[in-house]
């Protein structure tokens, strides 16, 4: 039986497929989206976030190292990561929980014991399980054994994912699962590789395949202005669902926020120098619009 690496799990998820779900989110990601809201998924390895704010200067982290990787300076703790392990000492004792570790192993037992747990709002709801990231199809021996465990037990299933995976696994996957939230982040290519690290013509020829299956699909958006808010963007956007195979209409719009700025500050790590903003009320619904007019159902979140 496998294991996975998970930085989160959700409860009460109602944003994430249909009804009340519970969302299991995996760590790593094959794409390196400059505007990322989760920038702790990225990493395929766990890591430690430090919340300055929280720290009241306690001192028992330092004590505790058995590294001696940490030190207090005028900014607050920090750590030496040539010395550190990431064993999470620091975090197990720090009494405001100013440190937090990114990423645990949990076995499918352990895993399908907090997904039972949350049945009966599955029941009550006509929810179930989402797989999230990160990006799912990176940890796909692990994920097909989720899905064949939740199949069992008839608990709705969803993968929100990037779509870059290999057309086998992205099929295999498919065997198993009701519905696919997938990203079509903007067509251009080059645009799509200069934003996200990789080019999109494995994600959208996998997307046609996916769209021969009997699987929902339901498309997501994130809507940065500059990036892929043009009309030119929308109508390919638009031409490119209208030519899948079964109905694959419908798409979500995500406005950007900057949520991740303080993110990036507490993994240590520096932020990219793009600054990104989000359209205006008004051109969203400009872009609505033109979905509409293209044959999209289009609407704001979910």
């Amino acid at each position: 039986m496998s294991t996975g690496l998970i930085f989160d799990i959700k409860k009460y998820a109602i944003n994430d497929g249909p009804g009340i779900r519970l969302t299991v989110f995996f760590k790593g990601c094959n794409l390196q989206c400059k505007w990322c809201h989760n920038p702790e998924s990225m990493s395929p390895k766990v890591q430690k976030m430090y919340n300055v704010k929280k720290c009241i200067g306690a001192l028992s982290c330092i004590k505790n190292c058995p590294n001696n990787a940490l030190k207090m300076t005028s900014e607050g703790i920090v750590t030496d990561y040539t010395i550190c392990n990431l064993c999470g000492k620091c975090a197990e004792v720090c009494p405001t929980k100013a440190f937090e570790m990114l990423g645990s192993t949990i076995s499918i037992s352990d895993l399908m014991q907090k997904i039972d747990n949350e049945a009966i709002f599955f029941d009550q709801s006509g929810g179930g399980v989402t797989f999230s990231g990160g990006e799912p199809l990176m940890h796909s021996t692990y994920l097909l054994e989720a899905l064949k465990e939740c199949g069992k037990r008839m608990y709705h299933r969803v993968v929100d994912t990037t779509a870059f995976a290999s057309l086998e696994t992205v099929l295999e996957v498919a065997k198993h699962t009701e519905l696919f939230l997938i990203d079509l982040k903007v067509m251009d290519s080059m645009k799509h590789k200069e934003f996200t690290g990789v080019s999109n013509q494995k994600i959208l020829y996998n997307i046609v395949e996916l769209a021969k299956t009997n699987c929902e699909l339901i498309f997501r958006m994130p809507l940065i202005k500059g990036v892929n808010t043009s009309k030119k963007n929308i109508i390919e956007t638009a031409k490119f669902m209208n030519s899948l195979e079964g109905n694959r209409t419908v798409i979500n719009l995500l406005p950007y926020h900057n949520i991740a700025e303080n993110k990036y500050k507490k993994l240590g790590t520096p932020n990219n120098n793009h600054v990104f903003e989000a359209p205006n009320i008004n051109e969203i619904t400009n872009i609505i619009s033109i979905f509409k007019n293209n044959g999209i159902s289009a609407s704001v979140g979910g």
